[in-house]
């Protein structure tokens, strides 16, 4: 009884963490640059003292879906999408360097060069500090031009280039902040390879009906498997009774 009762409860428990991750692939299906986080299931003996003859349910996060998601065109100056395969170089708030597709640059209070959720983008020495300008460029390489105050129509100043990198995939993991970083602590190098789409953005790569198809799988598991809990519930219920004294 109690395996029957052990195995439903730890498959309802990793099923409400998977709900929690479809929730957040379709809570972040607008959010630029995201990328869909993907999750599998698979049974898991119960290693002690004696023979595992116990399994359970177990969640987990095997990886990234790393596809591209569609080029969405703006028109802004600021907004950028980096080619197949590449990512930006960002300052993360631990203050190490991150890699992200998400390409809704601003120039803040401070004149840092940053992303939409406030992260710094990094050029060639560290984070790009504009100075005040009139009008800013963003090159397809990456190079961020300004037309200084009080310059001519003409006048542009290179002020410094965006780090462009593109490791293997197989090389980054994804952060619970959402940032890809490489695996082995380091930072990728820069790849003067890159292009940058200027006036677009990278969408989402979340597909919406997937994640609401395997909302509705999950839930319909965990009811099951809460039910198989009551099944186990009104079984020990009935031995019981049977070895009862009358």
């Amino acid at each position: 009884m109690d395996r029957m009762l052990y195995v439903a409860m730890s498959g309802a428990k990793e099923t409400l963490i998977a709900q929690g991750n479809a929730s957040n692939n379709l809570a972040n299906a607008n959010t630029t640059g995201f990328l869909a986080d993907l999750n599998q299931f698979r049974s898991m003996p119960v290693f002690g003292s004696g023979h595992p003859t116990r399994v359970y349910a177990m969640d987990e996060r095997p990886g990234t879906n790393f596809d591209h998601g569609s080029i969405q065109y703006t028109g802004r100056d600021l907004d950028v999408s980096v080619q197949q395969g590449g990512w930006l170089a960002v300052q993360a708030p631990d203050g190490g360097e991150a890699y992200s597709r998400r390409g809704d640059l601003r120039v803040d209070e401070n004149g840092l060069l940053v992303t939409g959720n406030n992260l710094p983008v990094m050029g060639n020495g560290g984070p790009i500090a504009v100075p005040p300008f009139e009008k800013i460029d963003i090159g397809v390489d990456g190079t961020v031009s300004i037309r200084p105050l009080g310059a001519g129509g003409n006048e542009l100043a290179v002020i410094d280039r965006i780090k462009l990198v593109a490791p293997q995939f197989e090389q980054m993991h994804k952060g619970n902040d959402g940032l890809f970083r490489m695996i082995d602590g380091g930072e990728a190098e820069a790849d003067a390879a890159q292009r940058l789409v200027s006036g677009a953005l990278t969408a989402s790569n979340v597909n919406v009906v997937n994640e609401m198809v395997d909302m509705i799988e999950l839930s319909r598991r965990f009811e099951l498997q809460v039910k198989m809990m009551k099944s186990a519930e009104d079984n020990s219920a009935a031995a019981a009774s049977i070895v009862r004294p009358v």
